[in-house]
């Protein structure tokens, strides 16, 4: 018979070789988030996710560079734009980061934790904050309304709202079926920037539209990076997004093929404007993004590219609003 000694051995042989896992997301998968660690201040500002309101500023900044061009701004109503952007961008991180989290979305997440999935928040808070973002968001509009006296947007504002939530919040969060890309590109691209635009002038130009399918196609980018690299997780729990429906490699190729779309409507400004053929330059950053989601095959690798497209994403939009205003 084997003695005690030998036996811890081997217990200790057979538990020594187990992976490290974190704390958090142990927590969560166990069913029990009360053990995970509470988050920080610094848990809930990487929950907001700040990298990606670059897709808030760069329609609001191409929005008003086309009204300045075309027949001058008002700096209050395009502060209230961006504010209107700003939060409902952040409120939609957090309503995700909600969503997903008490859907079991984020039981296999390969990318940065989150608050609810990993049990570090409670799921009523981070709902909270959600709805507090959504408000702010609502009042900075409802200002815009009252300001232009364009009091239709009301029902645009409306719409922008539910759209936000039913990204991954609902019974049938339309995340889930593969249209967040399409939507992504509406808003954060044609409503953002048209509508900033019109605002200010009460027109909308062809240049506005032109700018607003460039933020657009941007935007669809980030996202499309995004589930990209959470694409066999995704997978595994039903949520069909447009990188799980195309398969790995076809959602790589549109995502390339959005960025060179991006730079190609780009060629008119190039056209009009002195200075706008210089944006191009931000091709120094999108070119090798486009090389590394072509041939990623860590997650790290696409959690890069999402980054250096958000980046690029601003560089353009802001390099192009300063190229029509002046």
């Amino acid at each position: 018979m084997a003695s005690p000694t030998k036996k811890t051995k081997k217990k200790r042989a057979r538990g020594g070789s187990a992976k490290r896992t974190n704390p958090a997301k142990a927590a969560a998968a166990s069913g029990n988030p009360a053990k995970a660690r509470p988050a920080t201040a610094r848990d809930w500002i990487a929950g907001a996710r700040l990298r990606t309101v670059s897709l808030a500023i760069a329609p609001v900044a191409l929005g008003t560079a086309v009204a300045y061009n075309t027949l001058g701004y008002n700096l209050a109503i395009a502060l209230l734009c961006l504010a209107v952007a700003l939060f409902l961008q952040v409120g939609v991180n957090y309503a995700n980061d909600y969503s997903d989290g008490v859907r079991g979305t984020d039981r296999y997440r390969v990318g940065p934790s989150r608050l609810t999935g990993s049990g570090a928040a409670r799921p009523r808070t981070v709902l909270t904050v959600a709805l507090v973002f959504f408000g702010l968001g609502a009042a900075a509009g409802l200002a815009v309304v009252i300001l232009s006296g364009v009091w239709w947007l009301l029902a645009v504002g409306a719409v922008a709202l539910i759209a936000a939530w039913f990204y991954t919040g609902g019974r049938k969060p339309y995340g889930y079926a593969g249209l967040g890309e399409l939507v992504a590109f509406v808003f954060f691209g044609l409503v953002a920037t048209v509508g900033t635009t019109y605002v200010q002038i009460q027109q909308w130009p062809l240049e506005a539209w032109l700018a607003g399918v460039i933020a657009g196609l941007f935007a669809a980018a980030v996202l499309l990076v995004n589930n990209i690299r959470d694409r066999e997780q995704d997978a595994l729990v039903g949520k069909r997004t447009l990188a799980v429906r195309l398969g790995d490699l076809p959602a790589r190729i549109l995502f390339s093929v959005l960025l060179v779309s991006a730079y190609g409507v780009l060629v008119p400004f190039a056209l009009l404007f002195e200075w706008a053929p210089a944006v191009y330059g931000t091709l120094l950053v999108s070119a090798p993004v486009i090389l590394i989601v072509l041939l990623a095959r860590t997650s790290g690798e696409l959690v890069l590219a999402l980054k250096l497209t958000s980046l690029a994403a601003l560089l353009t939009g802001l390099g192009l609003a300063a190229t029509i205003a002046f």
